[in-house]
């Protein structure tokens, strides 16, 4: 029975996460599917769980019913069933015998007859429903920017070791493939950018028009280019800079990150943490000295300030 409630509350948990939105915020929701698949497992396992207690509970009703008929026979009754079933006691004795180390055997290798082992077992199976159902809703916004970090480029000069491996605002999918593969993906995405003047982005392409944008920044510069995101202000080495980010993820939550560009504001026009903002501007290149090398700005013409959407997060496809 407890598995059973186990079960129906992975079930209840996928349904809960999939009703709310909160599955968005730790699997690409082109893993979705995924994600059903899961949930549908989970309720036939239960099914199954549920079928076998119910078998149970009906021999357990069928013994004690086969027990009390025994109880309530006639005495003489009683005489010539002992008469006919003394003869066999001989050999089933030997049988038991046998059947006991059997069972001495299976139950040797049994991992979870000790009640603590079950309480063990049962409690770290129920750990993630605890998590999932109890846990609140994360807000996103600056505080987990701070906490998180947004994944600037680091010289090797910066760092002060050779073997560093570099870090990008932008998305990096190289880990995901060999690198003929991952440059037949990055040749594909210019291919399909670098021709057009001006670039829209949208949720659906802002994690791989960001990764393309990094890898390739001369051939964006002097494009127009226009995205929404919220403002992050960031100040390093006494120089403070304004950032338009969104909140990323790759595969699941495990890759996900904070990526965005770095914007020039007309007028210079100020606007708090957390806000966001639409901007067209054109793309350019400047040296960031926090950072030690060149970075991609957008030279902001126009904005206006948006609501922020009802997922803040933005998927990589492939």
């Amino acid at each position: 029975m407890i598995r059973f409630l186990i079960l129906l509350g992975y079930v209840q948990l996928m349904m809960y996460l999939q009703l709310t939105g909160k599955l968005n915020q730790y699997i690409n929701i082109h893993y979705q599917y995924l994600a059903f698949l899961s949930m549908s497992l989970a309720l036939i396992l239960a099914i199954v769980q549920l079928f076998k207690w119910v078998r149970a509970g009906d021999q357990s009703k069928a013994s004690h019913k086969d027990e009390r008929s025994h109880e309530n026979k006639p005495s003489h009754q009683h005489e010539e069933d002992e008469e006919q079933t003394h003869e066999h006691h001989t050999h089933h004795n030997h049988q038991v015998a046998h059947s006991h180390e059997d069972e001495l055997h299976h139950h040797h290798h049994h991992g979870m007859d000790k009640w603590y082992q079950k309480l063990i077992g049962y409690t770290l199976l129920c750990l993630p429903l605890l998590v999932g159902l109890c846990f609140p809703k994360v807000s996103l916004d600056t505080t987990i920017v701070e906490a998180k970090g947004f994944q600037f480029p680091l010289s090797k000069e910066a760092t002060g070791d050779p073997n560093f491996q570099t870090q990008y605002l932008r998305p990096d999918t190289s880990i995901y493939f060999n690198p003929s593969d991952y440059k037949k993906q990055m040749d594909r995405l210019l291919n399909k950018y670098s021709k057009n003047n001006v670039l829209q982005v949208t949720d659906a392409n802002y994690l791989e028009l960001m990764e393309i944008i990094y890898n390739y920044p001369s051939e964006f510069i002097g494009k127009e280019i226009s995205f929404e995101g919220f403002v992050y202000h960031s100040t390093k080495e006494n120089q403070q800079d304004l950032f338009l980010f969104r909140f990323g993820i790759i595969h699941c939550i495990a890759d996900s990150g904070v990526f965005g560009l770095r914007v020039e504001l007309p007028d210079n026009q100020t606007f708090k943490n957390d806000q966001w903002l639409k901007v067209t501007g054109k793309l350019s290149s400047e040296y960031y000295a926090p950072f030690k090398r060149e970075l991609p700005v957008v030279m902001v013409d126009t904005l206006k300030v948006v609501e922020a959407p009802e997922n803040q997060y933005v998927y990589r496809t492939f």
